[in-house]
């Protein structure tokens, strides 16, 4: 594989290394924090040169964000240590003396300088032949090689004389770059509309507790660009982000939280929260886990995006496995095997090895590997553990079976028999999100995309009992507007979750799943009665045999009632629960200011012709005063992420005033 590279500092940690010849050698260690949050960083990496800028050796941060270089012949370095998105630190003259270890540690902040220079490597490169003939693209900077469509420069795009890379802002010339056609998909997101809560006073939906379009988004934003429309599922945004719901009742599955505030971005109206909490279980004390890892080692997982991240990303869960645990691998591409026959937890070193063999290459036969992958979680099925199959893949399926309508068939009639099947997502450029939420969905599982090993541990560590450990099938909300309240209602998000209203005590209909220590929230936009309608509702003649809704007694008070139906694991009849919403006036939550922000900045990069008066200054705003004690530093990061999407939106605008 050729690589191009550009110069970029801030991406790469550089050892200039002076040694001198020692018969005992030395080492280096020590941890890599975030200094404003205190935040071990996973993955940085440390690297180090001799003198001719040779690489020697090289390291990269543990999950508590240690690094060891070791050996290390004694000498005299230069240290400098950096993060993706973060500027470098550097330390001069750090001697390195014989058979002693040298502790130094690093705390990397945010960049704050414009940098003047960038390079890169790449992975997936087409002939210069290809560049060269390409059409030229018009800037004021010059470039060894041009291309038609700026959208499609991966890793390094310019704009005018400004460069994005990897969400860095840089000037100075781009000496290389290339064209990568994009062929990512995508559903087609047509949002809720507005609807009159007196002839449609019950809204109907299915839990959903997916988050990979936030993370996913992430990846857009922080490689410079704003994602594609489709790819922002609000829902999926609110629901990444952990709040302060109470635990469950004695007794109960989950805990209900309802509160209503005035609509940020459209002040006449207001914000309905309904929120739903389950009890969180300590990893040791959950069920065993009978888990099928199916891999994805086609030819397009051959990028460090890919099967390198997916490789750390199940070392990490490695570590957390217990001897009750059993873990198997199946991959697949051009023909489809099993590297590792179900193996119990505790042979941590076995799982480890067969996962250091995992190489891309081939086409991509998925619809064989899923078939080998339920026969192996079948043959080790027990009742009382979590089976699931867990598919890893950019969802490019090119062989065998391969329509969606054949594999969500193929998932639907698997999961009967007590496997459930989630999906880890990778990559870019052929990413195939549609594909992968269809899967999830239909398979009783959780999608998550994985962009990088915070996300990883994210998802594969922290929440590992939540997405594995079902506590709550089949969950449907729906909710019963009274219309002497509200006088229309918006869901916001859960376009492709939406149910009939029969669909509610139909308990034959499936539904989403939710796991030990998730939390779903759901958001409605309300009109209260008597504020102004102007466009937002269709237009239609008013009904002529409709009974007339007023005020009535006991319920005047009452803004909407909540049902919810679940049923508990290994139950085929649903259990349902009732809420009711009251008006009443209290202090805005920090919980409910961040949601709202993070709303208001999914309608604005959607474009959404309901985002109001919506701004990027607001939504900054809002998650500011929100944030809270931000355990895990997520908040934190989203406001480095609207931070970054402002400036891009601001660079997309002022292109286009200049065309």
């Amino acid at each position: 594989m050729k690589a191009i590279h550009l110069i970029i500092p801030a991406l790469l940690c550089l050892f200039v290394v002076s040694a001198s010849a020692q018969t005992e050698p030395g080492s280096l260690r020590g941890i890599v924090t975030d200094a404003q949050t205190g935040e071990p960083l996973l993955g940085a990496s440390v690297v180090v040169k001799d003198d001719g800028g040779n690489i020697i050796k090289g390291a990269t941060t543990d999950l508590d964000g240690k690094y060891n270089i070791n050996p290390l012949n004694p000498g005299t370095y230069t240290v400098e240590c950096s993060f993706l998105g973060y500027a470098t630190l550097k330390i001069t003259d750090l001697v390195i003396d014989p058979n002693v270890t040298t502790t130094r540690n690093f705390k990397l902040r945010p960049p704050t300088e414009v940098l003047s220079e960038v390079v890169i490597s790449y992975d997936i490169i087409p002939s210069e032949e290809s560049i060269r003939t390409a059409s030229p693209v018009t800037t004021k900077r010059k470039s060894e090689y041009s291309v038609s469509d700026q959208t499609n420069v991966r890793g390094a795009r310019s704009e005018g004389t400004v460069y994005f890379i990897n969400g860095v802002k840089v000037s100075g010339t781009v000496y290389h770059y290339y064209y990568q056609d994009n062929t990512e998909e995508y559903e087609t997101i047509t949002e809720n509309r507005f609807l009159d809560a007196a002839s449609n006073p019950l809204s109907t939906f299915s839990s959903d507790v997916d988050v990979a379009s936030y993370s996913n988004l992430r990846r857009f934003i922080s490689n410079g660009e704003l994602p594609p429309v489709d790819a922002v599922r609000i829902e999926e945004m609110i629901n990444y982000f952990n709040y302060d719901y109470p635990a469950p009742a004695k007794g109960k599955t989950f805990s209900v939280t309802t509160e209503t505030v005035a609509c940020d971005w459209a002040p006449t109206h207001q914000l309905l929260r309904i929120g739903i909490q389950t009890e969180k279980i300590a990893l040791e004390e959950l069920p065993p886990n009978n888990l099928v890892f199916l891999l994805d080692v086609s030819g397009s997982m051959d990028s460090p995006y890919k099967l390198p991240l997916l490789k750390k990303s199940l070392k990490l869960l490695v570590h957390t496995l217990r001897k009750e645990d059993r873990v198997a691998i199946v991959v697949y591409a051009s023909a489809t095997g099993l590297v590792l026959p179900s193996t119990p937890g505790d042979e941590k070193e076995k799982i480890l090895e067969a996962i250091d063999r995992l190489n891309a290459g081939g086409s991509t036969a998925g619809g064989a590997g899923i078939q080998l992958a339920y026969k192996t979680a079948i043959e080790n099925f027990e009742k009382k553990a979590n089976s699931r199959v867990i598919l890893a893949t950019d969802g490019d399926f090119n062989v065998g079976i391969s329509s969606d309508d054949e594999l969500v068939k193929l998932i639907e009639e698997k999961r009967e028999a007590g496997v459930f099947l989630s999906v880890l997502g990778f990559g870019t450029d052929n990413y195939k999100d549609s594909k992968m939420e269809k899967l999830a969905d239909n398979g009783n599982g959780n999608y998550a995309y994985i962009d990088n090993l915070f996300e990883a541990k994210k998802v594969l560590v922290n929440e590992l009992g939540a997405n594995l450990n079902v506590v709550a099938k089949d969950t449907k909300f729906q909710i019963e507007f009274n219309p002497a309240r509200v006088q229309a209602y918006r869901l916001i998000g859960y376009e492709n979750r939406l149910l009939n209203d029969e669909d509610f005590n139909d308990d034959t209909k499936d539904a989403g799943d939710i796991g030990s220590g998730h939390s779903v929230t759901a958001i409605y936009e309300i009109i209260p009665t008597g504020v102004k309608i102007d466009r937002i509702l269709a237009n239609v003649d008013s009904l002529k045999y409709q009974i007339n809704r007023s005020p009535a007694g006991k319920f005047d008070n009452e803004i909407a009632t909540v049902k919810i139906r679940h049923k508990k694991p290994g139950e085929e009849k649903s259990i349902l629960e009732t809420h009711t919403v009251k008006k009443e006036s209290k202090a805005v939550s920090e919980d409910l200011k961040f949601i709202s922000a993070v709303i208001e900045f999914g309608l604005l990069l959607r474009d959404s012709e309901y985002k109001g008066n919506s701004s990027y200054e607001k939504v900054l705003a809002l998650a500011k005063s929100g944030k809270g004690e931000d355990e895990g530093g997520y908040r934190h990061e989203f406001i480095r992420l609207v931070s970054l999407a402002k400036d891009l939106h601001e660079q997309n605008t002022a292109l286009l005033e200049d065309d």
